[in-house]
């Protein structure tokens, strides 16, 4: 266990104080402690992630069907899934460096668990039901809207970029591939850097603590050149 900051840190920067601390300290808590133990004296996070999980798609789901009186029913799932998925959850939480504060086994935390973005993901959806637990529907949707919903357009379309550019390469008759064109950093927190390639010309790079979202970060930077910086509409 080697958690950067106390918890105390960790209410600072979401802007909620528990009246029950606990319910913080169980979504905090990775599998992988309790592992190393000999004694349990909390639970791990995965009973209020699942928790967390459905307050954060009906709290999303809400905003989007206000926000968005002219989108079916499709587009609104798509939408939503795009905001509660891993990379975006996971890409929320760096904001206040949620990693920092996970609660880990010192076996997953040397091979750089808290900073996958599964588990990370994973976290968010906890700390929103913990908050959900402690203080209500209302206090889990401040915090959802201010660190998931804030700019929701921009993010669902970076989410989506790797989609979004094979569409435009295939409706244009192009190729498209990623290469690895750099790596760096220790084993357990290596940051690699992705290429990639239209028609064998190199567009746009794009780094990351794995492949796939450098890949991501690639293919958001290659489609906003092409269309000069312009975002489609969702």
């Amino acid at each position: 266990m080697n958690n950067k900051y106390p918890i105390e840190e960790l209410e600072k920067r979401i802007g909620y104080k528990f009246n029950n601390r606990d319910y913080l300290v169980t979504a905090l808590t990775h599998s992988s402690l309790m592992n190393e133990r000999v004694i349990n004296t909390t639970d791990d996070y995965e009973r209020q992630e699942f928790l967390g999980d459905a307050v954060l798609e009906l709290v999303v789901s809400d905003r989007i069907f206000k926000d968005k009186p002219d989108m079916d029913e499709g587009r609104m799932t798509k939408l939503r899934s795009s905001l509660v998925c891993e990379s975006s959850l996971a890409a929320s939480a760096k904001t206040f460096e949620l990693s920092e504060f996970i609660l880990m086994g010192k076996g997953d935390d040397l091979q750089g668990s808290r900073y996958r973005d599964s588990v990370v993901s994973d976290v968010f959806e906890a700390v929103t039901g913990a908050i959900y637990l402690d203080g209500g529907l209302k206090k889990a949707a401040d915090f959802i809207e201010r660190f998931l919903l804030n700019d929701y357009e921009h993010k669902a379309f970076f989410v989506d970029s790797k989609t979004n550019l094979q569409s435009y390469v295939q409706k244009n008759g192009s190729s498209l591939e990623y290469r690895l064109v750099g790596q760096s950093g220790p084993d357990h927190d290596r940051e690699f850097v992705m290429a990639v390639y239209i028609d064998g010309k190199e567009v746009a790079r794009g780094r990351g603590h794995s492949k796939k979202l450098a890949e991501q970060h690639a293919a958001y930077e290659a489609y906003g050149r092409i269309n000069d910086g312009k975002s489609i509409c969702i």
